[in-house]
């Protein structure tokens, strides 16, 4: 298998060589076990939110967290639960000073049953191995995380909210925690997974956004690391986003080359939905180019949009210059983000080159934005059943 994979990763484009590499190291030979895992609970639980569908993104963290150590020499250790503690790193720890770190992104769900579930999560997990891989941090089997990351949600489970609109939002971490000021591999590092409740991203319904399109930010590039989900590749964006508050937008829309070919939407995938020149209705989003980041809510929408069998779905290259024609034309139907914070985002103006850019989203209450976003709640809280739930217990 060794043999075939690299004469396969000769033959590509270099571009598609992480992601192609990413499906060869999905269950790595060295791992940790779930069989393995240690178990202490807290003797001083904290109090749960009153109203958790207030509660802000991030701010709010359950009782326990998992983690699992790794060195070079010994491998992988096992993995335990704990109560959620500060971390005790070296300062030269190279998390701190090359960003060799990476997280993950999912939600767990409380059904109107009362069972839990987890959206997708191997796509989450894929998508970590990748990262790792390309940080030159160790990996391991996706499914024995996912087992552990079960086993945590389950103790927690009185955090997951019983509500239709807030969700147990889960943060897998793999950081480099080697303290040696040099440039090459961690031979030390460590994994850990956060939990706590989020509430609605938008508590009082979905509100369209204002973007910033200015051509001279550029958030990825070919060959570059846009399309792995490090810390890496945040910081730089939020001077950016800074700019874009000062002039009356919530979100960048990230351009690329003198085509300015349309990526991302801030930390989104981004989606048009429209009439195309051959007349033709069509949801089109960015391709998996190295430009834009594989996200599990952007390949969720394009598979139950293909499964409607209603429009054409395209994952292709499309410009500002695309854009601008269509919307002259009238015809620009939709234009929103997606990601799993929010599911899905409507845009209504774009500030490009000085000129506001007015988007017809919400002219006819974005139907299609918000038939997606209530077909992917539907699955995400249990009220259809779908594969892509995974029950925790």
């Amino acid at each position: 298998m060794a043999v075939s994979c690299m004469n396969l990763l000769k033959n590509i484009q270099p571009l598609k060589r992480c992601h192609i590499l990413s499906q060869y190291r999905y269950a790595s030979s060295s791992t940790f076990k779930f069989s393995d895992l240690q178990i202490q609970l807290t003797t001083s639980p904290k109090p749960k939110p009153d109203d958790p569908d207030s509660v802000a993104f991030g701010h709010c963290f359950s009782d326990h967290m998992m983690e699992v150590s790794w060195s070079a020499s010994s491998g992988w250790g096992k993995p335990q639960i704990s109560p959620v503690h500060n971390l005790n790193l070296h300062p030269g720890a190279k998390c701190f000073h090359y960003a060799t770190e990476l997280f993950e992104g999912m939600k767990a769900y409380k059904t109107t049953d009362g069972r839990v579930n987890l959206f997708r999560p191997t796509e989450n997990m894929a998508r970590m191995l990748s990262s790792a891989t390309r940080s030159s941090l160790p990996t391991f089997d996706g499914n024995e995380l996912i087992e552990c990351i079960k086993k945590l949600v389950s103790i927690e489970k009185d955090w997951v909210p019983n509500s239709n609109k807030a969700s147990l939002y889960i943060r897998p971490t793999l950081i480099g925690t080697e303290g040696v000021l040099r440039v090459d591999a961690p031979k030390e590092a460590l994994l850990f997974v956060l939990v706590g409740p989020v509430g609605a991203y938008y508590p009082t319904g979905l509100k369209p956004v204002s973007l910033l399109a200015d051509p001279k930010y550029v958030r990825a590039w070919p060959g570059g690391s846009g399309n792995f989900k490090m810390g890496c590749n945040y910081a730089p964006t939020m001077f950016i986003q800074q700019e874009a508050a000062a002039k009356g937008c919530q979100q960048v829309l990230w351009l690329f080359g003198e085509e300015e070919q349309i990526t991302e939407v801030g930390a989104m995938n981004l989606f048009m939905f429209w009439t195309n020149e051959q007349g033709e209705d069509e949801l089109v989003t960015c391709p998996l180019n190295g430009l834009v980041l594989p996200g599990v809510t952007r390949k969720s929408l394009l598979e139950l949009a293909k499964s409607w069998g209603e429009f054409k779905v395209s994952e292709r290259e499309y410009t500002m210059k695309d854009l601008v024609k269509g919307l002259n034309e009238n015809r620009v139907k939709e234009f929103f983000g997606a990601g799993t914070a929010c599911v899905v985002c409507p845009v209504e103006k774009i500030l490009y080159k000085s000129q506001w850019l007015d988007i017809p989203t919400m002219s006819k209450g974005a139907p299609l934005t918000m038939r997606m976003y209530n077909a992917l709640l539907d699955i995400q809280y249990g009220r259809v059943k779908h594969e892509w739930s995974v029950p925790v217990e």
